[in-house]
């Protein structure tokens, strides 16, 4: 699909989510609940998922040694600015903006930013997968097979470090062209290259999907009667549907299916989980913008450019 008609697709759905809520629930009853929420429990939600932000930036800084020394504030502007455009364009086009931003920061070449960005993306998928399991997975499996599974899945990181993926690239470059070859090792700096280096990694992820989760499953509770399980299963859901190849602007309409697919096997009535889903969506994407404000505003020294040699 090329960029235009994926454009246009995410206009339509955002027109399609804006007049779908007011025929439905209506935009002035909708955003009514938002005046009786004590101003004190929205910032401290606000301070809390900024806490996961700097927990990003944390994973991102620690991650990227030694070529981010003394540029963490750099490494929480990127984070800021990335969180904002995956949240704002369409399509996951907000992507490209990671090694984009990290070649401008800290020159880090492509090849290891592009493989870095994936290997971030599968731990994130992991932990909100492992969240849920933890979290829910008693409701469709009994105890000891729920445990079981979370137990495995918890642990699947690791066996697939243990796998050695940059071994396997290195031996699969003997068979390429040698232009090739050299994307292959960029990509391989990229990955981590220690346990530490990935413990570390799934340590600041964890931390940043845990405190994110709980924020917005509290928000979605603020909105809506839910049980929290189900509050957390519908701040995964929300989150899932950035994956999906259809991707409104700004998550319009996505964001919400997916909040409302996810509280739906609970009971939740419809209208209820709709008005909840929107709220939640309004509050991630107005600290997106409010990030991204405050990411122009940080001020910062570059560090001296290294090329990554040893993550751990």
């Amino acid at each position: 699909m090329r960029a235009r008609s994926r454009l246009w697709l995410g206009l339509a759905l955002l027109f399609l989510m804006l007049a779908g809520v007011q025929w439905a629930v209506g935009w002035s009853e909708l955003l009514a609940p938002w005046r009786t929420i004590a101003p004190g429990l929205l910032a401290l939600a606000a301070l809390l998922t900024l806490g996961s932000y700097v927990a990003r930036a944390l994973r991102l800084y620690d991650y990227f040694l030694p070529a981010t020394r003394r540029g963490f504030t750099a490494c929480l502007k990127l984070t800021l600015l990335h969180n904002l455009f995956n949240n704002l364009l369409p399509m996951r086009a907000g992507e490209a903006s990671f090694p984009m931003l990290m070649a401008r920061y800290f020159t880090t070449p492509l090849a290891a930013s592009l493989a870095a960005l994936l290997w971030f993306r599968l731990m994130d998928l992991h932990a909100l997968m492992a969240v849920a399991l933890v979290g829910v997975g008693h409701y469709w499996l009994p105890g000891w097979p729920a445990a079981v599974l979370a137990v495995l899945w918890l642990s699947l990181p690791w066996w697939l470090f243990r796998l050695q993926p940059t071994s396997l690239l290195a031996k699969l470059s003997r068979w390429l062209p040698s232009r090739w070859r050299n994307r292959l090792a960029g990509a391989r700096e990229g990955l981590p290259q220690t346990p530490a280096a990935f413990w570390r990694a799934w340590f600041w992820t964890l931390l940043n999907w845990l405190l994110k989760l709980a924020v917005f499953a509290w928000i979605l509770r603020l909105f809506a009667p839910l049980p929290a399980a189900a509050a957390f299963l519908g701040a995964i859901g929300g989150d899932l549907t950035s994956v999906l190849p259809v991707h409104g602007v700004a998550g319009a309409g996505t964001y919400e299916a997916g909040v409302v697919a996810a509280l739906m096997p609970f009971g939740v009535p419809a209208e209820g989980a709709l008005a909840a889903a929107i709220s939640l969506h309004l509050f991630v994407l107005g600290l997106s913008v409010a990030g991204g404000a405050l990411a122009l505003l940080l001020r910062h020294d570059l560090p001296a450019a290294a090329l990554l040699q040893d993550h751990g």
